[in-house]
């Protein structure tokens, strides 16, 4: 049988294509199915469990705090602002590496993947550095009484940072694999570059558009070494909810711990969700083309 045969022969009988006996089959399976257990199931069961455990009465209590609500909100703030400035970014990095061919292309993917290599905490330390009252700017900024570091545009720089690489690298290699024929189609009929752009292209990746935005906003809300650097931990001002999660567990009042970090596991989980299905999606048109 030739190598061509061969190879539609194990297309379309999947079963001859698989070597292992069915023993080791089963055994892999088991070891992924105990690890997801342990290091996922297991987990979120127990943070469920310990934000419940007294009763549904204290767990509410927990989240009207006054502290924690202010937690929340500084949560949305930050990410209602990173992720809309992260999809503009991403859109339009992408839209240039994969359409285009430029000088310092290879240089762009690079500085995208940069978050990706640098320690979360490292990145907060430097906008201490440079927005710090010792820092480059510092004094500059306190003779103008304009505040970064320890306070709400820290914290957005320091998010921004650490996941603008999301929507871009996403969108990167589905707009790649598309290919330009569709647009230099239109281009052809007469359509303009924005034209071309907004009917063609952004259809095409508005699936990816979406797995790129869940995961943005997931690592936006749920941020914890650059911000930790950049807010002053300052109670009801500058804590997100992670920091205050480490606040209150460090009080022992793990039953408010538990609570608010459950806020943080329910999108987890919504998260986990919708990239199922956008995963799914990106999928089919990547078959597609």
């Amino acid at each position: 049988m030739s190598a061509p045969t061969k190879t539609y022969a194990a297309k379309n009988n999947p079963g001859r294509a698989q070597t292992e006996p069915a023993a080791v089959r089963w055994l892999l399976i088991a070891v992924a199915l105990i690890f997801l257990a342990l290091f996922l199931l297991l987990p979120l069961a127990a943070v469920f469990s310990q934000a419940f455990d007294k009763g549904l009465a204290v767990y509410l209590e927990a989240l009207r705090e006054p502290d924690t609500l202010s937690s929340i909100k500084l949560t949305l703030i930050t990410a209602a602002v990173t992720v809309p400035l992260n999809l503009f970014f991403g859109v339009t990095a992408a839209w240039a590496i994969a359409k285009f061919s430029f000088p310092g292309k290879g240089l762009l993917i690079t500085l995208i993947d940069l978050p990706f290599s640098v320690s979360p905490v490292i990145s907060g330390l430097i906008y201490v550095l440079i927005f710090g009252l010792q820092g480059w700017l510092g004094p500059w900024l306190q003779e103008h009484d304009i505040r970064i570091v320890f306070a709400v545009p820290g914290i957005i720089l320091a998010t921004i940072f650490v996941t603008f690489p999301f929507v871009a690298r996403e969108l990167i290699p589905l707009m790649e694999a598309q290919g330009k024929e569709e647009e230099e189609a239109a281009l052809v009929l007469g359509a303009s570059g924005l034209q071309t752009f907004f009917r063609v292209t952004l259809p095409n990746v508005k699936w990816g558009i979406i797995y790129g935005v869940i995961l943005c906003n997931a690592r936006a809300m749920g941020e914890f070494g650059a911000v930790s650097v950049v807010s002053g931990h300052i109670r009801g001002m500058t804590n997100t909810v992670p920091l205050h999660v480490e606040i209150l567990y460090n009080e022992y009042n793990y039953t408010a711990a538990f609570a608010v970090a459950s806020l943080l596991a329910f999108l987890a989980l919504i998260t986990l969700m919708v990239k199922t299905v956008a995963e799914w999606k990106v999928r089919q048109q990547l078959e597609n083309n």
